[in-house]
């Protein structure tokens, strides 16, 4: 599909980019921006074209769910709370606690 066909847009789609394309206009961008813009904001929302073809095709609920879980966990790693974190810890050479050392952190 060469770039910029809309042939594999569902109706609904094109409505909503023509919509959206309108209300840049109206806030003063040229029609060629406006309109990359209004494609680029139903590609985001819907994750592309929505008529079948070619490939596997994954629900746009499908793949915002996983954008949402990957950023969950980048959140959790940056943070500290990485899942590996037991495993990835060891292997740095950091001391693993001994029963004695937990003893010792209870007792406080």
């Amino acid at each position: 599909m060469p770039r910029g066909e809309k042939t594999k847009y569902s109706e609904k789609q094109k409505r909503k980019a023509e919509h959206i394309e309108d209300s840049y206009e109206a806030r003063g961008l040229d029609k060629q921006e406006a309109e990359a813009r209004a494609w680029a904001t139903v590609n985001k929302q819907s994750g592309g074209g929505e008529k079948s073809g070619g490939g596997r095709k994954v629900a746009a609920r499908r793949k915002s769910t996983a954008r949402k879980n990957s950023a969950r966990r980048a959140v959790a790693t940056k943070r500290g709370n990485s899942p590996n974190r037991g495993r990835a810890s060891s292997r740095r050479g950091h001391a693993r606690r001994t029963p004695k050392a937990a003893a010792r952190r209870s007792a406080r």
